[in-house]
Formats: structure tokens, C-alpha cells, sequence
């Protein structure tokens, strides 16, 4: 039989395009101008993610397919959904970059390495919620996970940064295990690892599918920190240094959710009957345990670790009830999108109060902040409110979205786990808050320019989602409707 490439359109994948080049190219230039790519390694990142950010607006509402097999389903497919995610990934790498500049060279671990491995995983967490075929999003999830393995260990001889690399690379082995084992199991019920394909043959239920099924969620428990799958979580954010922290808490578990949202609605919704109980299940184990056992933290590292895990809690909420409510998906992804900001510009506040590695991230350290630094201490306020759920915030906006899919749903049970787990995080997130205000202390932090906009930016469109929300929610609506037609004809 004759070889035929597949059919190739690179303007579509222009956006991964980008970030890649920018990747290999900040390799290169590390090999032959080291000192020039030392000084400009963040600026060059963040030029290229401005333009792929850029490109990635461009193609909203041009949905297309590429790198499409003979007779076959494209691998990539460009749909307002991919879109709407790769813009999260993309400011997610732009804000992390703003809030790590001053934070590497203080510490000194501002290696150019840094910014390589960033955008390489955020080439996988684009790839993520792009890919068609079941043995691309594993292959994105290991370039998603791989960089973070290393990143989190960026700040070696520490012990603590060392034991949360391996900690993290461990489990994130572990998980990846499993994961493929559940393709190889749904490849063998269905003949396929295309996910057109595995729509058009998952009608008929079997135990092999269902396995499958089940070891897939197991691996995206892993990737998305959802309880019992959590336990590397808090380790791994206080270990890594908080730039690196405050990355990963967005990235990976968005570009977890983005594959597991793509897999569950656009091949397995045949199977809503057996995936739906088993994520409601996890919804309310994950948020009970994670707001717990938040209470309990002192580092706000660790803090923010389990206020992590309780936020993917929520979305799982959003997810569960996308069997029962047409927004179930749009009520994940705005959600996604507040949380984005919301949380960044919470660790840009811890960031600027670590003044060396380890120093400042306990809650203590945060006592009369309001009053040496009144404007940074009313913005992490601001953070803590919206993570709480407090109206006027995006948080707020977000949480009522998701539970109003939940209650479309009848998911009564579900609603009301959320919404007394949300009291129960006021206790931790509003701690921090007593402290800064009701305290007197030397809080101390170190603000730069460029830290001090990403502070700002986040803050106002967090506070504009809540104020405003449609707009946001409008484009997520608009993000799922037609992704599950392009994929089932196969772009």
C-alpha cells in the first residue's frame, strides 16, 4: 500500500507553532549567546506568547481540522472550544511571566531553562484541548507534565524542591501509566483511537470500554488533583518555587480539564450513564477534603495547594451536571477562565511577600500588611474574596454559574455540598484577610513594575467578570456550541 501524508494546514496550528518555535529557539540562542539570552530569555517568551495569543483570537470562529490521515479524522481540530482554552493557556503563560521577572533573578534562579520549559508545557496544555485522538492527548499530557517534573525542581540543593520534583514525577508517571493503559482498553473495545471514532462505536456498551472509562478518570484525577489523587498536590506547591507554583496551578489543571472535557463530550457522551456518577462522586469528595483541609494549613502555600483541589471540585461540579444541563461545559470553562486571574493575582501577592526562597509564605508573615502596604494588601483581599465566592467578584460569578447548571441538573445534593463547602473556605481565605487588617506587623514585600501589573490587570477583570459576567460567560457559550458536530464529522 502506498504512503500518503496526511494533510498538513499550518496556518491553523500557527498558535502551537509559535510557542514551540519559541521554545527551541530560546534553546538555541541559550547555545551560542548565553548572556544575551539570560537577560532577555522573559521578554523574548513573552513576545512569543503575545503573538501566539494573537493567532489564537484569529482563528475564533474559523473551526478547522489538520494533520488529517487518509480517510481518516483530523488530529487537530480548531474549534472556538480549543480557542477559548489555548487564550487561557496563553495568559496564563503572559501572567506568569510578569510574576516571576524580579522573583528569579532574587532568587537567583533566573536560568534561561525556566522559560524554555514554560513554553514547552504550554505547548502541551495547547495540544491538550486541540487534539482529536486519544494517543495525541497522551502525548500532549506528557509534553504538558514532563517541564513541570523539571521546573519543580528549579530551585536544587534545596531538599524541598528536590522531593517535590520527584514527588510530582513519581506520581505523574504513575498516573500517566494508568492513563495509557485506559486508551490501550478503549482501543480495544472500539478498534480506534480517534475520537469521531470511538463516538461511533461507544454505543454499545461493554466491560472493556467501561474500564477503559474508568482507568482514564483515574489519570485525569491525577492531572486535575481531584480526591483521593490529590496527595501530591500541597508537597508539590509549597516544594517548587512560587513561580513555578503559581503555573502549574492553573496550567495543568485547565489543560487537564480540557482533554477529559474533550474525550467525555465529544466520545463518550453515549456512556453519560456510567462517567456521570463517577464524577459527582469525585465533585463532592474533592471538595469537602480540600476546604477541610485547608483549614489546617499555615504555609499559604500549602494553603492555596488545597484551595486548588477544592476549586477542581467545582469544576467537576460544572462537568457532572453537563449530562442534565445544556451549560454544563460553558459553566466549566468561565469558571476556568476567572480562576485564571483570580489565582494568579494571588500568588503574584505571595510572590512579591517571598523575599528569599521559603521566607514569607507563612500566614503570619502577612500580619499589618494593610498597613505597610495598603493597595497590595486591598488587592490580595480582593483574591481571597473572589476564591471565596463573595459578589462583585469573579469567583462569585463563576460559583453561581456552575451551580446553577448543577440545580439544571437536579444534582440537588451536589449544590448543596458546594455551597457549604464555600462557607467553610470563607474560614481560610478570610483568615488572611484578619490578619492583614486586624494585626500590627512589618509585613514587608518587594514590588516591581512588572508584578505590580499583572497585580492590577488580574485585579480588574476579576472584579469586572463579577460585576459584568455575561460577556464572559457569552464567549464560553459560544465555545461549545459546535464542537461535538466538527468532531463527529471529522472536521
Amino acid at each position: 500500500m502506498e504512503f500518503q501524508p496526511p494533510g498538513i494546514n499550518l496556518i491553523l496550528a500557527a498558535p502551537l507553532i509559535i510557542v514551540a518555535v519559541s521554545g527551541i529557539l530560546l534553546m538555541f540562542l541559550e547555545l551560542f549567546v548565553p548572556t544575551f539570552v539570560k537577560k532577555w530569555a522573559a521578554w523574548i517568551s513573552l513576545l512569543g506568547l503575545a503573538l501566539a495569543l494573537i493567532a489564537t483570537i484569529g482563528a475564533w470562529g474559523n473551526p478547522g481540522g489538520t494533520f488529517s490521515p487518509a480517510n481518516g479524522s483530523p488530529m487537530l481540530v480548531i474549534d472556538n472550544f480549543a480557542v477559548f482554552l489555548n487564550v487561557i493557556f496563553l495568559l496564563t503563560g503572559i501572567l506568569t511571566i510578569l510574576i516571576s521577572v524580579d522573583f528569579m533573578r532574587r532568587t537567583e534562579l533566573d536560568r534561561p531553562e525556566f522559560y524554555m520549559l514554560m513554553m514547552f508545557s504550554i505547548t502541551g496544555m495547547m495540544l491538550m484541548g486541540m487534539a482529536n485522538d486519544l494517543i495525541l492527548i497522551f502525548l500532549a499530557l506528557e509534553l504538558l507534565s514532563i517541564p513541570l517534573y523539571i521546573m519543580a525542581g528549579l530551585a536544587w540543593p534545596r531538599s524541598d524542591s528536590e522531593e517535590s520534583a520527584m514527588k510530582y514525577f513519581l506520581l505523574g508517571a504513575f498516573s500517566s501509566s494508568i492513563f495509557v493503559f485506559g486508551i490501550a482498553l478503549i482501543y480495544g473495545a472500539t478498534g480506534t483511537t480517534a475520537l469521531p471514532g470511538v463516538l461511533e462505536a461507544a454505543g454499545d456498551q461493554n466491560g472493556l470500554l467501561l474500564a477503559g472509562v474508568a482507568f482514564l478518570l483515574v489519570g485525569f484525577g491525577f492531572k486535575i488533583a481531584a480526591v483521593p489523587f490529590q496527595m501530591w498536590t500541597p508537597d508539590v506547591y509549597e516544594g517548587a518555587p512560587t513561580s513555578v507554583t503559581a503555573f502549574m496551578s492553573v496550567g495543568a489543571k485547565v489543560g487537564g480539564f480540557a482533554a477529559l472535557l474533550r474525550i467525555l463530550m465529544g466520545a463518550l457522551p453515549n456512556l453519560e450513564d456510567a462517567w456521570l456518577p463517577a464524577i459527582a462522586i469525585l465533585a463532592a469528595l474533592t471538595l469537602i477534603v480540600g476546604n477541610i483541609v485547608a483549614i489546617l494549613q499555615q504555609n499559604i502555600k500549602r494553603m492555596l495547594g488545597y484551595s486548588s483541589i477544592a476549586h477542581a471540585g467545582f469544576i467537576l461540579i460544572a462537568v457532572a451536571a453537563s449530562g442534565g444541563s445544556p451549560d454544563g461545559v460553558s459553566a466549566a470553562l468561565f469558571y476556568m477562565f476567572a480562576y485564571l486571574f483570580t489565582n494568579l493575582g494571588a500568588f503574584a501577592i505571595v510572590i512579591a511577600m517571598e523575599r528569599q526562597l521559603g521566607q514569607g509564605v507563612h500566614l503570619d508573615d502577612y500580619k499589618g500588611l494593610a498597613k505597610t502596604h495598603p493597595w497590595m494588601a486591598l488587592a490580595m483581599a480582593f483574591f481571597m474574596l473572589s476564591l471565596t465566592g463573595i459578589p462583585l467578584t469573579g469567583g462569585f460569578a463563576a460559583k453561581f454559574y456552575v451551580l446553577r447548571t448543577a440545580i439544571e441538573a437536579n444534582l440537588y445534593w451536589l449544590a448543596i455540598i458546594g455551597v457549604l463547602t464555600s462557607v467553610v473556605s470563607a474560614f481560610y481565605y478570610l483568615r488572611v484577610v484578619y490578619l492583614m487588617y486586624m494585626y500590627d506587623g512589618e509585613a514587608e514585600l518587594i514590588k516591581k513594575p512588572a508584578l505590580v501589573t499583572a497585580v492590577w490587570v488580574t485585579a480588574i477583570v476579576t472584579l469586572l467578570l463579577g460585576i459584568l459576567p455575561a460577556w464572559g460567560y457569552e464567549f464560553a457559550r459560544e465555545a461549545v456550541i459546535g464542537t461535538a458536530q466538527l468532531l463527529t464529522a471529522g472536521g
